[in-house]
């Protein structure tokens, strides 16, 4: 019977590919306690997706710099986008958690959506017929987020995505929720059916990608450590082309009683 081996490093080698089949495990129990969770009425609330491996993950990440270039004159933003891209590449898989129901008016009456207390109010600046919103028809397709939407059934993605991280911790695999991933998700086709998506990347690694991170992160991430101390600890050598057989960095006088 062949043994399996876990080990998160070399990157992408079997006994690490062995170690993202736990996490991406970890994550289809979240996508079911996401879509488990309280919500208004007893309806669905939440819909899913799950993606991982190194290329996919790398389109999101590339779609989140794009947005980054949206607002060139704020820093914040494009920090923001650029530090979390580096956080989905140095995850194993992301979830996305959708608001299925944000087109669906809770019908209280309660002004949450920002309007007046009606549900009118969003009817009108929809798509609607017989009273259901067309959410396949979007007014604004190149907004970031199209509202306006059901406030009550939003919060309903709240509670989903709660109990989502509420079982990676009991499972031990580090996850976040990301804003930025959920948008570059949403335009990439995840949770089509959502007008509101938030992105849970989750890691399943010794050190978290999501906390203590470094300035200028999306360049110092946890990804180039070793192209960095390769191009910094060669260059003692390639001064004066000491051969590594011979030249002893803690010893560098044995060279010359040798010769």
């Amino acid at each position: 019977m062949p043994d399996i081996y876990i080990e998160e490093w070399p990157p992408q080698s079997p006994n690490d590919l062995a170690r993202q089949e736990t996490v991406v495990a970890a994550a289809r129990m979240m996508a079911q306690a996401a879509i488990t969770a309280p919500s208004q009425g007893g309806v669905q609330m939440a819909e899913c997706h799950i993606t991982h491996g190194a290329a996919e993950l790398d389109k999101v990440a590339r779609k989140m710099e794009e947005l980054a270039r949206l607002r060139p004159d704020n820093n914040a933003w494009k920090r923001m986008f650029k530090y979390e891209a580096a956080m989905v590449r140095d995850s194993d898989a992301i979830l996305f958690i959708g608001a299925l129901a944000a087109f669906r008016p809770f019908d209280t009456g309660c002004g949450y959506c920002g309007g007046s207390e009606g549900c009118q109010f969003v009817y009108e600046r929809r798509n609607a017929r017989y009273g259901v919103i067309d959410a396949a028809e979007p007014l604004h397709p190149d907004w970031l987020v199209d509202g306006p939407m059901c406030t009550m059934n939003v919060y309903g993605m709240g509670w989903a995505v709660g109990s989502a991280l509420m079982m990676a911790n009991r499972l031990f695999v580090d996850a976040r929720p990301f804003m930025s991933v959920g948008m570059a998700g949403q335009k990439l086709g995840y949770c089509p059916k959502s007008p509101i998506v938030v992105g849970v990347p989750i890691a399943g690694k010794g050190k978290s990608p999501f906390v203590d991170i470094l300035p200028d992160y999306h360049v110092n991430n946890l990804a180039n450590v070793v192209e960095s101390l390769r191009n910094k600890y060669v260059i003692s050598r390639m001064v004066n082309w000491l051969p590594y057989r011979i030249w002893d960095p803690l010893n560098p006088d044995a060279q010359k009683k040798e010769g």
